[in-house]
């Protein structure tokens, strides 16, 4: 078995994971493969190769993404594009996506010997029309519209699915999340929580100066269209893909935002729903 690894830098025991897991013996072989601009960082890590990361996406069976969930979602995308699964061990905090915690890696038994499900999870397709061209984006978790001035200055924006106008939003941004991002910003603005099995897209306002401003779920069939409404300030919206990348949005832009036909497919090994994450990780640490 040829597995990817895709190591965050960032996390502090992130070499002593990948030495053990490296230095494990599993039931079958298994070769494990790495980026090659990753080589310098991980010497003396067992028996490791190293390759043009297209490439070895291509050529792998599986993806082991370590650190966070930003790690697992930067991963989980790379993966999707090839149709590779992916599993994720955390070393960051939450780890609402991870199958395994860094103190659970002899589990990984469970992928040589086929124990495990794959769950597909929906991707966002985030598209920025511009009059000097057009930019396009995959969401695993949400893209945001939101304010980049002053802390008193709010944005207008027009929102459409399809043809058909939703409304205008006097507010500090608008959230729209897939399923999986439902436990992530959009929970915190007052989202609902979405059962990561359905298919549909929520927009979620930010402090919104709107009698209605209450999150809609949209279906998976919709693409929905926000832009700058009439008389919106020139400069001051930004939309944010993931939380990785800060684009700035024109009085003349549109954004659109739809379901992609591409899914995120998550290992999961422990067997455990997404109600038992979910009590786990977010219901029960909330008490401690």
């Amino acid at each position: 078995m040829r597995l990817l690894l895709m190591p965050n830098l960032d996390k502090p025991n992130v070499h002593a994971c990948v030495k053990r897991l490296t230095a494990m013996h599993f039931s079958q072989p298994v070769e494990f493969m790495m980026d090659e601009s990753l080589r310098g960082n991980f010497t003396g890590c067992g028996q490791l190769s190293f390759g043009p990361m297209e490439t070895l996406l291509s050529h792998c069976d599986a993806c082991i993404a370590i650190g966070g969930d930003g790690t697992i979602i930067h991963g989980g995308k790379s993966a999707a594009r090839h149709r590779k699964p992916v599993l994720g061990i955390n070393l960051g905090r939450l780890g609402f996506l991870a199958t395994l915690e860094s103190d659970q890696l002899e589990e990984l038994e469970g992928l040589m010997e086929g124990l495990y499900t794959v769950e597909e999870r929906m991707l966002l397709s985030v598209t920025l029309r511009t009059p000097s061209g057009v930019r396009q984006w995959l969401a695993m978790n949400d893209a945001v519209l939101s304010k980049g001035g002053p802390l008193t200055q709010i944005i207008d924006l027009r929102v459409s699915n399809g043809e058909q106008p939703v409304g205008n939003y006097r507010a500090d941004g608008l959230i729209f999340s897939t399923p999986t991002g439902s436990t992530a910003y959009a929970m915190s603005a007052g989202g609902p929580i979405v059962d990561p099995s359905l298919q549909c897209i929520c927009m979620t306002p930010l402090s919104s100066h709107s009698l209605f401003s209450r999150p809609i779920l949209f279906g998976p069939a919709c693409v929905l269209t926000a832009q700058p409404a009439p008389g919106s300030p020139a400069k001051g919206i930004y939309l944010t893909i993931d939380g990785e990348e800060t684009v700035p949005v024109g009085p003349e832009d549109a954004v659109s935002f739809s379901r992609s036909p591409l899914p995120v497919k998550l290992i999961n090994l422990t067997g455990k729903s997404f109600t038992d994450v979910l009590n786990e990780k977010l219901i029960w640490r909330s008490r401690k």
